[in-house]
């Protein structure tokens, strides 16, 4: 471990220096100590390497918005070390980051395993909620609920210690970083892209996995073209700490047996595995089956395929679509879209094209000061409907609600007191119903 530049992660290595690295990746909300109980085995054949999530466990809390950027943060913290080929095993959120490796950097990952990993993590709605409730109440209803989503019932009544060290593993979270890795997995999803992982890998996941479970894993494993599953039963989401044996046999079994060689860069040409049989492995601490054996013939790299790029201006509709669902929502953009018809359909390609692929787009402003010019015009135009909508927009761009009070008194000065008194009371009632945690 070392001081943290912000382009890099807080690290640990452990085990031979001279081994083949295997990385490690967390979930969201836990530390690279989620991976403790594999490291005994684990280093008898490999290098460990595990990093911790910005402003989890101690690490600098320096934000990251996307998985691309936390993965580009985590192969800068390889190459300082010289590190340029691995295997990688990640959870949830670090599963994320291996998916992300295979698809934008093959050529660095040679073998990857994805625990409890999904190509897209519910939808984009309900983590930016989460992050409305973190921003107004801070992680401690986060912190008590994650037992819940982490462990069986069982489980986390026979494991008290176990239970209250994840509480507080996510109290401990530094609050902005949370909510930005919030954001993004919100804005991840690769579902149409995973036929492109080449990488031999092995989908595992929890019987019991109520956060990311055994379909989202069979998504997986249905879109690779060279993926395994493994189902772990009597475990949840946080399967390493719930069931370590199994997991621990799963990743030496993958791991030893499943390896691809580097490309061959006087060549051109690598090792390309032939498309397996995948049987669905149920794994047990005493008893899992071993994988099928690998044929490896050569064949040729073909260089990646260009598309030709269009001339002219790009329509701006698409860009609108993506960024009126991320400050909208998914729920009411689908609901506006599919109450369109032949007389109104014109109109709502109209609005996503230009008031949000041209206007709400544009780099100018960023989207809470845009959020604070929307919800001053509709005060001062009486659009109590829409105001409710783009209050709840605002709370998922970044303000909180005592910033959204602070717009409004202002709105009262220059566009009224009664338009102002209506807005608070529309207002008062989406605040109230987006930052009330959950039972």
């Amino acid at each position: 471990m070392s001081e943290t530049p912000t382009n890099t992660l807080q690290y640990r290595f452990d085990g031979p220096e001279d081994a083949p690295v295997l990385i490690l990746g967390p979930s969201l909300g836990t530390t690279w100590h989620m991976w403790d109980r594999q490291i005994p085995e684990l280093v008898q054949q490999w290098r460990i390497f595990r990093y911790d999530l910005p402003g989890h466990g101690g690490a600098p809390a320096h934000p990251v918005g996307s998985v691309a950027e936390l993965t580009a943060r985590l192969l800068a913290t390889l190459d300082s070390f010289g590190v340029q080929r691995f295997g990688y095993a990640g959870c949830a959120l670090g599963g994320a980051v291996g998916i992300e490796l295979a698809l934008r950097h093959p050529e660095r990952i040679a073998s990857l395993t994805l625990v409890a990993t999904s190509p897209r993590f519910g939808t984009a709605d309900e983590f930016r909620q989460r992050g409305v409730i973190v921003r107004t109440n801070g992680l401690d209803p986060i912190a008590r609920t994650s037992p819940e989503r982490w462990f069986t019932g069982g489980f986390a009544a026979a494991q008290p210690a176990i239970t209250e060290w994840a509480v507080q593993m996510v109290r401990t979270t530094d609050p902005g970083c949370y909510i930005a890795a919030c954001e993004a997995l919100a804005g991840f999803d690769v579902r149409h892209e995973l036929a492109r992982i080449g990488v031999p890998t092995l989908v595992l996941v929890g019987s019991d996995d109520q956060v990311t479970g055994p379909a989202e894993a069979r998504t997986l494993v249905a879109g690779i073209p060279d993926a395994r599953l493994a189902v772990v039963p009597g475990a949840s989401h946080l399967v390493p700490v719930e069931q370590p044996a199994a997991v621990t046999d799963l990743l030496v079994r993958h791991f030893s047996t499943a390896w691809q060689p580097a490309y061959d860069s006087t060549t051109g040409q690598m090792a390309i595995p032939a498309a397996p049989v995948k049987p669905v492995l149920t794994a047990a601490p005493q008893a899992v089956p071993q994988f099928a054996p690998q044929v490896t013939p050569i064949a040729e790299i073909a260089p990646p395929v260009v598309p030709p790029q269009p001339f002219g201006r790009p329509d701006p509709y698409d860009a609108g679509l993506k960024v009126r669902r991320e400050v909208l929502g998914d729920a009411h953009v689908d609901q506006a879209l599919a109450r369109a018809d032949e007389f109104s359909g014109d109109f709502q390609e109209f609005v996503t094209r230009y008031a949000w692929g041209e206007i709400w787009d544009r780099p100018g402003l960023d989207r809470r000061s845009r959020s604070c010019v929307t919800i001053t015009a509709l005060v001062a135009g009486g659009h109590l409907e829409e105001l409710g909508f783009h209050v709840r927009a605002a709370l998922r761009n970044g303000l909180t609600p005592d910033e959204i009070k602070e717009v409004l008194l202002q709105a009262a000065v220059y566009c009224g007191v009664p338009a102002a008194n209506s807005a608070f009371r529309v207002a008062q009632q989406v605040i109230r119903e987006e930052t009330t945690p959950e039972n």
